[in-house]
């Protein structure tokens, strides 16, 4: 039986020794409705793995679980498979509850050998120390390739993409490109720049190096921030508004909901034919130029004509 509302995962779970859930992984997972002959066959696939480990003072252990993508996250297990379902492109972004995750993701010492209480990464140094063990960062969320290696994917730099990203084959992470959990891409992207949570990159489209796409988790906004296929977000730029297809907003140039926009080929992008008009007005048309008038300083709007940018096919291949 088959529910696409429904995920069901199988993997191990790491717990501290004062009964914190720290993470699960989850290598087999989907929508199918299990057989209790697979439940069977994926706990002795497990169960050797399972067990203490002393270094890190923590406990591995078998994890099975299924959940309704509908209802909100009720457990550390439940939080890392919707993260999962995410990373395995089983649900787009913005598709399943994610209400109160926060809650149930503990911050956690992540090392080489797994994730660990920060407090007894302190107390066990010595012995982290004597076993190679490194540790490469405290926070909520872990890496995306310490659980999932996305297919048709390169990721230059892996502690700049969370569990829970989106990426679908073709897209290329260069190393100062970030893409948070719940955000990615519909298809074959260059990310250069920042992805934020809850924000969706069509496909062919290009995110320069240093530019930034607001999301809402900081900004007390609702608005959720996508760029359409084929659009060219520029070095250094950055937007606060969706684009659609075909569009550029060149490079160093911020484009917010509240930015004074002069419509500058004087078509009647707007209602009325406002020859100014705030960025909010602009959201998500297609076929747009927004640039900055290097003598008047004024933000402006061009309307574009054919497709946009067109990536290297030999680099996304």
């Amino acid at each position: 039986m088959t529910d696409a509302r429904t995920i069901h995962g199988s993997g191990l779970s790491t717990i501290a020794a004062d009964g914190t859930v720290l993470d699960a992984w989850f290598p087999e997972i989907g929508h199918e409705e299990p057989t209790p002959a697979d439940l069977a066959a994926s706990a002795l696939t497990w169960a050797p793995y399972a067990g203490p480990d002393d270094r890190r003072g923590v406990t591995v252990e078998a994890v099975q679980l299924r959940i309704d993508l509908d209802e909100a996250p009720a457990s550390t297990p439940d939080a890392y498979l919707r993260l999962h379902a995410l990373s395995h492109l089983l649900v787009r972004p913005n598709e399943l509850n994610l209400d109160g995750i926060f809650a149930h993701l503990p911050n956690v010492a992540w090392t080489s050998a797994g994730p660990m209480l920060p407090a007894d990464a302190v107390r066990l140094r010595p012995l982290l120390q004597s076993a190679g063990i490194q540790i490469s960062g405290v926070d909520k969320f872990p890496r995306l390739t310490d659980y999932v290696l996305p297919t048709g994917v390169r990721i230059a730099d892996a502690s700049r993409v969370r569990l829970g990203a989106y990426l679908s084959p073709g897209t290329t992470v260069m190393h100062e490109g970030f893409v948070n959990f719940n955000a990615g891409t519909l298809g074959a992207s260059m990310v250069e720049g920042r992805i934020s949570q809850g924000v969706v990159v069509g496909d062919g489209s290009d995110i320069g190096g240093g530019s930034s796409i607001m999301g809402t988790l900081s900004g007390g906004g609702t608005h959720r921030v996508s760029i359409g296929a084929r659009t060219l977000l520029g070095a250094n730029a950055g937007i606060g508004i969706s684009l659609g297809d075909d569009c550029i907003v060149e490079a160093g140039l911020y484009v917010t909901a509240g930015t004074k926009i002069v419509l500058a080929d004087g078509a009647p992008l707007a209602e009325g034919g406002k020859p100014v008009v705030k960025g909010g007005e602009l959201s998500g048309r297609d076929g747009l130029l927004f640039r900055r008038n290097s003598l008047t300083g004024a933000v402006e709007a061009v309307r574009r004509a054919g497709v946009g940018v067109t990536l290297n096919e030999a680099l996304h291949a």
